[in-house]
């Protein structure tokens, strides 16, 4: 069973991209799982904190589960055409100490997605997440691109996502990934 975790990158109740992720997991293919994970209450990285109290235990927890598992899924929303300070934040403590950054994080697969109420999609943030996943030694996958733009349109009020033509595109970039996991050779096959 090859298991993901997903994580949203926006902390709105209302997240175009938790959205996208409660939907990946309906479109799981089988012989794969989704854990959807928040960064709801991580606090602002501050190496003081670090230092006295050391890593926050909700820090600990999301560190342990990425290390179980077998791939890693963000949802990342855009904000100022770059990724959001919240996200970011987050694997900033995720990838503390140094030390624990290739346990966690090394070699693990990893797909970026997003929704977006503009045209665009999130274009640029997703690339703006390249060098990050490349300094934490991570294996993005490159097979797909899920850009959902005027995401506004393609999920209703509740979060559910309603277009057709969206579903089949998340669909086939989930599927593509966890081929991408199983082909990383850590799986039995």
């Amino acid at each position: 069973m090859i298991k993901i975790v997903g994580i949203t990158g926006s902390l709105r109740s209302g997240s175009f991209n938790t959205a996208l992720l409660r939907a990946s997991a309906g479109l799981m293919p089988n012989g794969a799982t989704l854990d959807i994970a928040t960064l709801k209450g991580i606090p602002l990285y501050d190496g003081d904190i670090e230092a006295n109290e050391g890593i926050p235990a909700m820090v600990v927890a999301l560190q342990e589960r990425i290390a179980a598992a077998d791939g890693l899924l963000l949802a990342t929303p855009e904000y100022n055409n770059s990724i959001p300070g919240v996200f970011k934040n987050a694997i900033d403590w995720l990838s503390r100490p140094p030390g624990e950054i290739a346990r966690i994080f090394g070699g693990r697969p990893v797909a970026v997605m997003g929704a977006s109420p503009g045209g665009f999609g999130t274009i640029l943030s997703q690339n703006a997440w390249l060098p990050v996943l490349r300094t934490l030694g991570m294996r993005p996958w490159f097979g797909g691109r899920l850009l959902v733009s005027r995401a506004q349109h393609i999920f209703n009020e509740s979060g559910e996502m309603l277009d057709e033509a969206a579903r089949k595109q998340l669909q086939v970039f989930l599927a593509g990934f966890a081929e991408f996991i199983q082909a990383s050779g850590k799986l039995p096959s």
